[in-house]
């Protein structure tokens, strides 16, 4: 017993869900849910990387902006 409730309270409860959400659409949610907990602990363990990353696209973002604005000025120095 868990607390109060039996194993075969738990495999009835199971036994339901399956029912409702069938297993293709518990195993999506399995899966999506096992990818945030991985990728939340990867966070935590690594705080620079992140860190890094969100650097990195700043830096392409400002590089990117800078090729946008400048083929901007080429085209109004055309008109």
């Amino acid at each position: 017993m868990l607390g109060g409730i039996s194993i075969w309270q738990l495999l009835i409860v199971l036994g339901i869900i399956i029912l409702i959400f069938g297993t293709k659409k518990l195993r999506n949610v399995g899966s999506d849910l096992g990818g945030a907990v991985k990728g939340f602990k990867e966070a935590v363990n690594n705080p620079e990387k992140d860190a890094d990353k969100a650097d990195q696209a700043s830096i392409e973002k400002k590089e990117a902006d800078s090729v946008i604005d400048s083929t901007a000025e080429k085209t109004e120095q055309k008109k």
